[in-house]
């Protein structure tokens, strides 16, 4: 019997242009992510460096990019958060039949961004609609390591059988599937994380 929702933020309740960010930088003359930028973004989100040192890092690799380019750039990821999917976590946690959980792997810029778009009053009407609010910079550790889902199990005393994780990455949710956590990998182009009840109505 699932107690527990863990749910993904970006793609799940917030809509997000995972190109946009490569697409603009390509625009810049920068057209590949090597393994420097792919260590500096995992560090950024587990919060062990600030956004002025991945600015900095950028701005001396990529000469041509300035604080504001870059951080437009980073930011264009970020899009719109549909209403009906506030009205419907807010319903579902006024329900009280849950225990209702966030994990998610984000950064300072994206939810500066994130609150910019959504504006403050919604932002907190979202926040406050979970038990644990858990962002991988504030925690220190990111999806899929394993580390990150024993973590919020063991803070909030879960039991795995009993927890329906939702993410649209597939290694995230295979990672918590490996842990006996039940898992729906949602595809955002198809579905809708207001369908939850319908999608895993198996589980309920």
């Amino acid at each position: 019997m699932i107690k527990n929702l863990l749910f993904d933020f970006g793609d799940v309740f917030i809509n997000l242009d995972k190109k946009a960010p490569e697409q603009a930088l390509a625009k810049m003359g920068i057209r590949t992510i090597d393994n420097d930028m792919i260590t500096w973004h995992n560090t950024y989100e587990k919060g062990l460096i600030t956004s002025d040192q991945l600015t900095e890092n950028y701005l001396k690799k990529f000469p041509q990019l300035t604080v504001l380019s870059f951080q437009q750039t980073w930011n264009s990821i970020i899009l719109d958060f549909p209403q009906q999917r506030l009205d419907w976590i807010i319903d579902l946690a006024k329900s009280k039949k849950y225990r209702l959980l966030l994990l998610s792997n984000t950064n300072d810029l994206h939810i500066e961004q994130v609150i910019k778009n959504m504006g403050a009053v919604r932002y907190s009407q979202f926040q406050s609609c979970f038990e644990r609010f858990y962002l991988s910079q504030q925690i220190n550790l990111r999806k899929p390591d394993l580390d990150s889902y024993d973590y919020v199990l063991r803070k909030d005393g879960l039991i795995a059988n009993e927890t329906l994780f939702i993410d649209d990455t597939i290694l995230n949710t295979a990672a918590a599937s490996s842990m006996g956590i039940h898992t729906w990998h949602l595809e955002p182009d198809f579905e809708d994380v207001t369908q939850l009840f319908e999608v895993k109505k198996a589980l309920f």
